[in-house]
C-alpha cells in the first residue's frame, strides 16, 4: 500500500512553502468534513510535522514532539484521527472506510517519529481501491475496470508452456483435420462438375469417388479421436497441475490471509475456477485453433475463387465486430457478479454443513433452509439474466451471419446464369461460405467464453500472487530451541488500526511455566499466536534463544512447538492417524507410550476398532475428555520444546479434568510452557502469572505474589470465589 500520494498542485504548492528544506515522507487524502459530508482534504507528514490541508489552505500544522502519539479511531461507516497529548486529544481530520487503512498506517508511522524511530512503514497490504479510477476492488487485487485485458492470456500461456510439447502435436492434429476437410470440398467439386451435371461415367466411377471420401472421413475421425484424447488428456494435467499448485498455496498463506477469506470462497477456486480453465483448454483452446485455421483456409480459397462474391459474403461482419467488441465489459461485469454470489452460496453451504449440530440443537434447520433458498434465488436471478442477455445476443449474431448465405445464393446463382461459375463452383463456393460462418459465429461467442476464462484465471492468480506474510527470509534457518523466550517492546493488531497488544515486554526463562489471565479479549490467545508465528508483530521485537523469531526457519520452529486447544480438532480418520500427525514416522510403540502418558489408552483400547477407531467428522464420534487427551497424545508424540495449552481443561467433568491434569503434569516437565486458563485455580503451580488487560501485561509474579498485592490478578480470583460460593448446587 502507498503512504505518500501525490498531492495536486496547489496543495503542493501550500506545503512546500510550509516545510521549507523539511522532506514529506507520508501523505494521503482524508475524504469527509467535520460535519461528515464528503469534502476533505490531505494529510501531510514529515520527521518533524504532522500537517492538514484542506478548502485550498493549512488548517494545522503540528510539531510531533508536542505529542505523545497519533491514532485513528474506527468508527461505523468511518473513523478520525486524532493526536494525544497527555488526556488531552486533538481532533485531526475525519474520513470514510475507504481511507481507513492507509490513514491508519500514516498514523502509525507518525507515532514512530514521536518515539525516534525514523524507519518508514512500507506495508505488505493491497490497495483497495484502483489508483487509476478509485474502483473498490472487492476479493481481488486488479481493477475490473482498469486491468489489462490481455494479462488472462498471458496467464494461460505461462501456465501452458511446460506442456507445449503436446501443445504442438495438439496443433498440428488440429491442421490437419482442418486441410481435410477444405480438401475434400474439391473432391465435392470435380465429382459434381465432372460425372453428376455431363451425366457421364458409370457405377464404377461413383463408387470410385464414395471410397475416397470414405476413406477421407475415416481418416477425418481417427485424427479427430486422437486430437481429442490428447486436449482432453492434457487439460486433466494441467487441471490437476493447477490444483496441486493452488492447494500448496493456500496452505503456505498465513492465517491473516485465511481470515480475509470465507472457506467457500477458496473451495470454489480451487475446484470450479481450476475446472473453468480446463474445460477452456479442452473445448475453447481446440476450437479456437481448429475455427481461425478453417477460418482463414475458407477465406483464402473463396478469394481466389471470386474476391467480389467473397465481400459480399462478409458484408455483416463489421457489425458483429462492433457488437461484441462493444459488450466486452459488461460482459466482464456480469460475470463477476455471478462469481461472487456463487461464493457467497458456496460459504453459506460450507458453514451450514460444519455447524449442522447447532443447526439441529436450536432447530433452525428451515430458517437455514430459507436463508440458503434466498442466497441461491438471488444467483439464479443472476444466473437468468446473463442467460436472458446471451439467448437474445446470439441469434441476433447468428442472423446477421447467416444473411450472407442468402447474398451468396442470390449473386453466385446470378454468376452460374452467366456462365461465369460452375454449379459444382458455385456449391463448393457456398459449402466453404457455410465453413467461414461457423468460425465467425463462434468467434461472436468468443467475449462470453473468454470472460468466464479470464474470471477464473484472475481468482485463481488472485491467490497464486499472494505473497505469505510469515515466509522465511534470507537469514532464516533451523534451530534447536531450548525455550527461551523474550518479547522486546511488541505491539500487534489483527488489523493495524486496532492494536490487541501494545508494548508488551517479557522474558521466560527455559522450562518455566508461565499463567496467561485476564478478561476475554485482553489478547491471551494472541500473545501466544504471537509466540507460534502465526502471525508477526507490527513494532518491536520476539527472540527466542537469543534469536530473532524471523530469523528461525517457519518449519523448524512450528515443528519445536506443541498445542493443545479448548476446541481439539481431529480430522475425519482413525485414533492412530490422529495421533501419529504430529510426527509420520513415530513407530507404534511411539504412538501407544504417547496415549499411555496422556491417559488415553485405556479408552482406547476400549473402542470398538482400538487405535484404528474412526473418530467422525472433527472427532465427534468420541467425547470431549477423549479428544482432549488424544490432542495430549499428539503433544507427547511431538516432543516439543514449547507448550502451548489454551484452555485445556475446561468444561469437563471432574474425574476426566483430574486425568488430563495428570497428562498435562507429565509433559510440561522440562518444557517452557504457556497456559491459558479462566478458572485460576488450575494456573496455581505455573513459576509465574502474566495478568494482561487493556493490551498490556499490568501485573506479573506468582500466585501468592500477585494475591499479596491485592491488585488486578486478586480481584479476578475474589470474583471466581463469590461465583462459587453463590453458584446453585
Amino acid at each position: 500500500m502507498n503512504l505518500k500520494l501525490e498531492l495536486p498542485e496547489k496543495e503542493k504548492s501550500l506545503l512546500q512553502a510550509a516545510l521549507g528544506e523539511e522532506a514529506l515522507q507520508y501523505c494521503a487524502p482524508f475524504d469527509l468534513d467535520t460535519g461528515g459530508t464528503f469534502g476533505g482534504g490531505w494529510v501531510a507528514v514529515t520527521f518533524e510535522r504532522l500537517i492538514i490541508l484542506s478548502k485550498g489552505r493549512i488548517m494545522q500544522n503540528l510539531r510531533l514532539r508536542d505529542y505523545e502519539a497519533v491514532r485513528c479511531v474506527s468508527q461505523v461507516g468511518g473513523g478520525f484521527m486524532l493526536a494525544r497529548n497527555g488526556d488531552c486529544e486533538q481532533y485531526l481530520c475525519r474520513f470514510s472506510m475507504k481511507q481507513l487503512a492507509r490513514l491508519s498506517y500514516i498514523a502509525r508511522g507518525a507515532t514512530r517519529f514521536i518515539e525516534g524511530n525514523r524507519a518508514l512503514l512500507e506495508p505488505d497490504e493491497p490497495e483497495r481501491t484502483c489508483p487509476k479510477c478509485g474502483r473498490a476492488m472487492p476479493g481481488t487485487k486488479s481493477c475490473p475496470r482498469c486491468d489489462q485485458k490481455g494479462r488472462a492470456f498471458q496467464r494461460i500461456w505461462a501456465l501452458s508452456s511446460p506442456y507445449l510439447g503436446k501443445f504442438a502435436v495438439i496443433s498440428l492434429l488440429m491442421l490437419l483435420t482442418t486441410l481435410i476437410d477444405l480438401g475434400t470440398r474439391f473432391i465435392e467439386r470435380d465429382f459434381i462438375d465432372r460425372v453428376l451435371i455431363p451425366r457421364t461415367g458409370s457405377a464404377a466411377v461413383i463408387w470410385r469417388f464414395v471410397l475416397i471420401l470414405l476413406f477421407i472421413y475415416l481418416l477425418y475421425m481417427a485424427v479427430n479421436i486422437l486430437k481429442n484424447y490428447m486436449s482432453t488428456a492434457l487439460g486433466a494435467r494441467i487441471s490437476k497441475d493447477l490444483r496441486k499448485t493452488l492447494y500448496e498455496k493456500i496452505q503456505a498463506m498465513s492465517l491473516s490471509f485465511l481470515d480475509r477469506r470465507t472457506p467457500g470462497e477458496l473451495i470454489t477456486r480451487l475446484t470450479h475456477d481450476t475446472d473453468m480453465i480446463r474445460q477452456f483448454i479442452n473445448d475453447i483452446f481446440a476450437s479456437m485453433f481448429t475455427q481461425l485455421i478453417t477460418m482463414a483456409g475458407a477465406i483464402i480459397i473463396m478469394f481466389t475463387m471470386d474476391w467480389k462474391l467473397t465481400l459480399i459474403s462478409l458484408v455483416f461482419l463489421p457489425f458483429v465486430f462492433i457488437a461484441t467488441t462493444a459488450i466486452r465489459r459488461r460482459i466482464m461485469r456480469m460475470y463477476r457478479q455471478q462469481w461472487r454470489s456463487n461464493d457467497r452460496v458456496n460459504s453459506r453451504l460450507q458453514d451450514v454443513i460444519s455447524g449442522m449440530r447447532v443447526v439441529k440443537s436450536y432447530g433452525k434447520e428451515q430458517y437455514e433452509a430459507d436463508r440458503f433458498r434466498d442466497q441461491s434465488r438471488a444467483l439464479a436471478e443472476i444466473q437468468k439474466r446473463n442467460e436472458k442477455f446471451w439467448s437474445i445476443f446470439d441469434p441476433i449474431m447468428t442472423f446477421l451471419l447467416g444473411t450472407g448465405s442468402f447474398l451468396v445464393t442470390f449473386f453466385g446463382g446470378l454468376l452460374v446464369l452467366e456462365g461465369r461459375f460452375s454449379i459444382g463452383q458455385l456449391t463448393q463456393f457456398s459449402t466453404y461460405a457455410g465453413m467461414l460462418y461457423g468460425p465467425l459465429g463462434w468467434l461472436s461467442r468468443m467475449p462470453r467464453m473468454l470472460t468466464q476464462m479470464a474470471t477464473s484465471v484472475e481468482r485463481v492468480y488472485d491467490i497464486l500472487d499472494e505473497q505469505p506474510e510469515i515466509r522465511d527470509t534470507g537469514r532464516s534457518k533451523p534451530k534447536e530451541i531450548r525455550g527461551e523466550i523474550e518479547f522486546e517492546q511488541v505491539s500487534f493488531g489483527y488489523k493495524f488500526y486496532e492494536p490487541v497488544l501494545e508494548n508488551i515486554s517479557l522474558h521466560v526463562a527455559p522450562g518455566e511455566m508461565i499463567g496467561l489471565v485476564g478478561p476475554s479479549g485482553a489478547g491471551k490467545s494472541t500473545l501466544i499466536n504471537l509466540i507460534m508465528r502465526l502471525y508477526d508483530a507490527d513494532d518491536g521485537s520476539i527472540r527466542i534463544d537469543g534469536t530473532d523469531i524471523r530469523d528461525i526457519s517457519v518449519a523448524s520452529l512450528h515443528g519445536q512447538i506443541g498445542v493443545v486447544l479448548q476446541e481439539t480438532f481431529l480430522f475425519s480418520g482413525s485414533i492412530y492417524a490422529n495421533i501419529k500427525y504430529a510426527r509420520p514416522d513415530a513407530t507404534q510403540e511411539e504412538v501407544i507410550r504417547a496415549a499411555k502418558l496422556a491417559n488415553a489408552h485405556d479408552f482406547i483400547i476400549k473402542c470398538p476398532d482400538g487405535y484404528d477407531t474412526h473418530v467422525g467428522e472433527h472427532g465427534y464420534n468420541l467425547s470431549g475428555g477423549e479428544r482432549q487427551r488424544i490432542a495430549i497424545a499428539r503433544a507427547i508424540l511431538n516432543d516439543p520444546k514449547i507448550l502451548i495449552l489454551d484452555e485445556a481443561t475446561s468444561a469437563l467433568d471432574t474425574e476426566t479434568e483430574y486425568q488430563i491434569q495428570e497428562a498435562l503434569a507429565r509433559l510440561i516437565k522440562g518444557r517452557t510452557t504457556f497456559a491459558i486458563a479462566h478458572r485460576l485455580s488450575t494456573l496455581r503451580g505455573a513459576d509465574r502469572l502474566f495478568v494482561i488487560d487493556q493490551h498490556r501485561i499490568i501485573e506479573q509474579g506468582t500466585h501468592n505474589e500477585l494475591l499479596h498485592r491485592k491488585g488486578a490478578y486478586y480481584k479476578l480470583v475474589m470474583a471466581q470465589l463469590k461465583m462459587k460460593e453463590t453458584a446453585p448446587v
